[in-house]
């Protein structure tokens, strides 16, 4: 099965999503796997064997000074332009704290890559919801150049476990704030991130009042997903959804054969797995 996979972390030692001791001790609990580290040509030829293209997010950037920051831009658009074939970009963290200068590295690095560049907001993280002012230049900037944008929805699994949450508040990944950006930009294309649970139902109402807004579902297993989430994919959201993995998280293997266990027709999953962000991406005839 071809996979365009829109949100994956990186399985390198120097990218991996989960850098801190107390975060990997979670990885088992949260995820239900352990941290196995690959070299850039290890990650690649794996997604090879699997037939995934994918964009990769390091996650952690945000909380990194902007100098080190930059250096893991370089870093991943170096790899990505080695191996194009699988890894058709990357989503951007960068903290609004860094004002006009981290505007300029997103800048610089949509001029720079070789591949797609996007910004990705995780409110939880950040600490701002997305539709906070503070995030508008990149907004701007997307708008502009018809960048799809990534907007984290629902349960955060970073922080989880650790005390207060790891100072995260859940709300600010609710869907209303997808809402309200989706309706205060209507020419902005928004990515929702991750199944949006427990607040499962106000996403689809969003995707279902939104037309500029999607959603991918990477974070989870699809045998987890709610009732009315496995109801709506194959009927009134069978354009809309599309296949998140979380790599290294998850292995592509027990996501597909997840996914098959739903019981979808193969249009269907055609449609979630490659065809639905083929067409968002503009990459090639979409199945």
């Amino acid at each position: 099965m071809r996979i365009f996979d829109v949100h994956s972390h990186w399985g390198t030692r120097r990218g991996y999503p989960l850098q801190s001791e107390a975060e990997l001790a979670q990885q088992k609990r949260v995820w239900n796997s352990e941290a196995r580290y690959h070299t850039d040509d290890e990650m690649a030829d794996y997604f090879r064997s699997q037939s995934v293209k994918t964009i990769l997010d390091f996650g952690f950037t945000k909380n990194l000074p902007l100098d080190q920051v930059r250096a893991l831009h370089d870093y991943g658009m170096e790899v990505q332009a080695r191996h194009a074939d699988v890894i058709h970009g990357l989503w951007l963290q960068i903290h609004p704290k860094e004002g006009e200068a981290g505007v300029k590295e997103f800048e610089r690095c949509s001029a720079a890559s070789k591949g797609f560049i996007g910004y990705l907001v995780s409110g939880a993280g950040i600490g701002k919801p997305c539709d906070d002012e503070v995030y508008a230049p990149y907004y701007d900037i997307s708008e502009k150049t018809g960048r799809p944008v990534l907007v984290m929805v629902g349960y955060n699994g970073g922080g989880a476990g650790h005390p207060g949450g790891g100072g995260m508040k859940l709300d600010h990944c609710h869907p209303r704030h997808v809402d309200s950006l989706a309706a205060e930009r209507p020419n902005l294309t928004i990515i929702a991130g991750r199944p949006a649970w427990p607040w499962q139902d106000d996403m689809i109402a969003v995707l279902l009042h939104k037309p500029n807004v999607h959603n991918e579902l990477h974070g989870w297993s699809p045998k987890y997903f709610t009732d009315a989430l496995k109801r709506d994919i194959p009927r009134r959201l069978t354009n809309r959804m599309m296949f998140g993995a979380d790599y290294p998280l998850f292995t592509y293997e027990r996501l597909v054969a997840d996914w098959r266990g739903l019981g979808y027709d193969d249009a269907v999953l055609d449609k979630v797995m490659h065809g639905n962000a083929e067409r968002l991406f503009k990459i090639g005839a979409a199945g």
